[in-house]
């Protein structure tokens, strides 16, 4: 029996799209920068719709990865405590402009949206 072929699913991102996110992005690419990115970006898509693709059981639990965490395999949790930076104000010192002991950064050019 001949193995299936496999169908190469189509560019979710075409030209159009990807030009229309690189000018959102203010991104500044060549054509072969731009060409080689949306090949890489399709290419994710498609190993996502490949996962996407495999049958699992329907009582299969959610988890963040695969290793299952139990009370015997976790460490404890640590306390969460905050402890002043010792550096604060050599760090301080090095940018280019402070207000009130926050460092000040210029505006983010941008379009209001309708």
């Amino acid at each position: 029996m001949p193995q299936a072929e496999k169908r190469v699913p189509p560019e979710v991102i075409t030209e159009s799209i990807f030009a229309h996110l690189t000018h959102l992005a203010a991104l500044d690419l060549n054509p072969e920068e731009g060409d080689y990115l949306r090949r890489e970006l399709n290419q994710q898509l498609r190993a996502i719709s490949e996962l996407e693709a495999i049958e699992l059981e329907g009582d299969l639990p959610i988890t963040s990865h695969g290793v299952p965490y139990t009370d015997a395999t976790s460490p404890q949790l640590r306390p969460d405590e905050s402890e002043p930076c010792p550096l604060a104000d050599d760090i301080l010192a090095q940018a280019p402009q402070v207000e009130e002991r926050y460092i000040v950064v210029p505006d983010i050019p941008h379009e209001e949206l309708e």
